[in-house]
């Protein structure tokens, strides 16, 4: 039997968005420097279109209300993108770049970027091939020599010195990468030098030519070596610019409660250009320039739309987490989008973009607004506890560890429990994993 192609009417429902309300939600999510491109091509595309800019006076009235607390250092944001700041190479994305250049396998590679991702601020390694296996998953039976092969690819990267388990190796992959500017005699009497700094600091110049069995021309001109090595070879990639960004909203202290307000610096009016409106008023105005107005109508209000939304959002934020705003970290209260979305009768994904790259002014640092967010676990109080705030209180535990006894997961979970919060280990080990610290193995090592 052969089908034939046929017509048929048929009803069927489709939600399609406008143009204006596509680019009100674009609008919404955009961050403050997104939204100064969008500002930007608009006033560049719509030449009805202009700047709203307040009176000098009130310019000089909002800068002094501001008190330079809008600029403040971020002392903490937890965001995976900040707009404001510059972006530099890190280190390990100067070493991962490297990695890419080799020939070596994919399961060796993945092995180096865990190397990499264990180093510490100085560009050393606390290597243990057995704390590293155990702290993967189980099944992937990692040999310590495929440990050590991946530990020898990463100390042949660029800067010389990376992945040293302490100053001597450092000085002696330094001394093996620069091998050509000193003579064979110097360059063998640094290496064997880099195993007596100690008596090398104290200047204990006899017993350094007795053990290395060398005159004191040629201990002299080892040491000159060493001196033209650096002990800290990745220290340029730690002169960080220093990131700064400028909240959009204020979180400040009402009577009897915490308000919330935009920052003025960052709320860009536009309105229409007065002079170029009343040129065209009765006159055959042309399709196109009654799109311009029309297109420069709907933006002002999207504007206004989008600050209305914002205000509101920070606000029930502002009076939710007043714990946090009095007393810090540890008192975060648990919140989803559905419960801003349910008390301000908006829809969860319009709270999402209302919050996303929107940063505030707190007590207690700079925070995006995304950061106020979170699940709860119930204490034996019967209250409920954040789990940014139990991170918080993991976080002072550690801090406050007996060095060289790492607190392990389960004494975490005790200690936990003791302040009236139980929660499983596995629960501990991901909240540890969130906030970047190894496990109490791979502590015990680097202590």
């Amino acid at each position: 039997m052969r089908s034939q192609p046929s017509l048929e009417l048929g009803q069927h429902q489709q939600l399609v968005l406008t143009p204006q309300l596509r680019q009100a939600l674009k609008l919404l999510q955009c961050s403050t420097q997104e939204l100064e491109q969008e500002i930007t091509q608009a006033l560049a595309d719509n030449p009805l279109l202009e700047r709203d800019d307040p009176a000098p006076d009130e310019a000089a009235a909002r800068a002094e209300m501001l008190e330079h607390r809008w600029a403040q250092p971020a002392r903490q944001i937890v965001s995976d993108d900040i707009p404001e700041s510059g972006t530099t190479q890190s280190l390990a994305d100067h070493l991962l770049q490297q990695l890419r250049t080799t020939r070596a396998t994919p399961r060796d590679q993945g092995l180096v970027a865990l190397l990499i991702g264990e180093l510490d601020e100085r560009g050393y390694l606390d290597f243990d091939p057995q704390s590293f296996s155990s702290a993967l998953p189980p099944g992937l039976d990692i040999q310590d020599e495929e440990w050590r092969a991946a530990l020898r690819l990463l100390q042949s990267f660029d800067p010389a010195g990376v992945g040293a388990r302490d100053l001597s190796e450092c000085l002696r992959l330094q001394l093996r990468a620069r091998e050509d500017e000193w003579p064979p005699d110097v360059l063998a009497c640094a290496v064997r030098l880099t195993e007596c700094l100690d008596d090398l600091g104290a200047g204990r110049w006899g017993r350094l030519c007795e053990t290395l069995g060398c005159e004191r021309s040629l201990l002299d001109a080892a040491h000159r070596a060493l001196l033209r090595l650096d002990p800290h070879p990745v220290s340029a990639w730690h002169d960080e610019a220093t990131c700064y960004v400028v909240p959009d909203i204020l979180f400040y202290r009402g009577p009897g409660e915490w308000l919330a307000s935009l920052n003025p610096a960052l709320e860009p009016r536009l309105r229409l250009d007065a002079g170029l409106v009343a040129q065209i008023q009765g006159a055959d105005v042309p399709s196109g320039l009654r799109e311009q107005v029309s297109q420069a109508h709907h933006l002002i209000q999207q504007l206004g739309q989008r600050r209305q939304t914002i205000l509101r959002v920070a606000g029930f934020i502002a009076s939710h987490q007043r714990p946090f705003l009095d007393h810090g970290e540890g008192a975060l209260r648990p919140l989803v989008l559905r419960d801003v979305a349910q008390a301000l009768d908006l829809h969860e994904s319009t709270i999402s973009r209302a919050t996303r790259m929107k940063y505030a002014q707190t007590p207690w640092g700079v925070f995006e607004l995304k950061y106020f967010f979170g699940t709860g676990v119930q204490t034996t109080s019967g209250e409920d506890a954040s789990s940014r705030a139990i991170q918080a209180l993991m976080r002072a535990l550690l801090d406050a560890e007996p060095a060289g006894k790492p607190l392990s997961d389960m004494r975490l979970t005790r200690l936990l429990a003791d302040q009236g919060i139980v929660i499983a280990r596995r629960t501990v080990a991901k909240y540890r994993e969130a906030m970047g610290v190894p496990a109490a193995s791979l502590r015990k090592a680097r202590s």
